[in-house]
């Protein structure tokens, strides 16, 4: 991988000076690697491909995951309940209704500009995701999953699900529902996506988790518990240099 940086926010008083972290996949170069080093794969940009950024992400170390009482507690609720399917990603790439039920999703979740079709197609094309995973209750589409996976590893990058179940907590029973199927298939790892915030601290409730410092990865729950409460004061409304030049989402 080629990794290279974009400068970003800067104090000089404190001599505080940022720069964001990208890597671009090389041919045939393992996801895994790309992974192992602290990045996901980047989707806000109309004319990036191959492209990862750097930031504060999770990933179980499936050799000590085990339900925990939260998970059982989430478990009992949807245990059972749909009928499931990986379906590889070019059976249903072009099927409308999976389109925009993804859509919807997104629109009533999180407003339209976050997802408009153009960046959902961005995704689904980008090389990366082998497999989606569909749940159905009476023949009805209730879910969707997408997510990357090679060898040892795999990454619940989104879900779309039925938001009428939403305060029953579907879409951590979806989460949990894909870890431990890749615990069953003897992945070695399985990535959660970015923790930033208290909205992502869910997260946390899976024992054997991890997350990236920034050099290395962490096991210490306690301390991303501590970052993810203190997040809303470190937000803020600049880009880093590279993006200045991208036509963005």
């Amino acid at each position: 991988m080629k990794q290279f940086r974009s400068e970003f926010a800067h104090n000089y008083g404190t001599y505080t000076f940022g720069y964001a972290n990208y890597a671009k996949r090389e041919a045939g170069e393992a996801l895994s690697e790309i992974y192992e080093s602290g990045y996901l794969p980047y989707s806000g940009a109309r004319e990036v491909r191959d492209t990862f950024y750097m930031a504060r992400s999770a990933r179980l170390n499936l050799k000590f995951f085990q339900s925990s009482s939260e998970n059982r507690r989430i478990a009992k609720k949807f245990d059972g309940v749909f009928t499931k399917e990986r379906a590889p990603l070019e059976r249903v790439r072009n099927d409308e209704t999976f389109l925009l039920f993804c859509l919807d999703y997104f629109e009533k979740r999180h407003g339209k500009a976050a997802m408009p079709r153009e960046r959902l197609e961005l995704i689904l094309d980008s090389g990366v995701i082998r497999s989606v995973v569909l749940y159905k209750k009476d023949s009805s589409a209730v879910a969707y999953v997408l997510e990357v996976s090679e060898t040892k590893m795999g990454h619940y990058w989104y879900s779309f699900y039925d938001l009428s179940l939403m305060n029953q907590s579907l879409g951590m029973w979806l989460m949990l529902d894909c870890v431990r199927d890749a615990k069953e298939k003897g992945l070695t790892y399985y990535y959660l996506g970015t923790v930033y915030g208290e909205k992502a601290l869910y997260k946390t409730n899976f024992e054997g988790l991890e997350w990236w410092d920034g050099t290395s990865w962490n096991s210490d729950v306690a301390k991303l518990r501590e970052l993810g409460r203190s997040d809303n004061g470190q937000e803020t409304a600049q880009i880093d240099a590279w993006k200045n030049s991208l036509s963005r989402f």
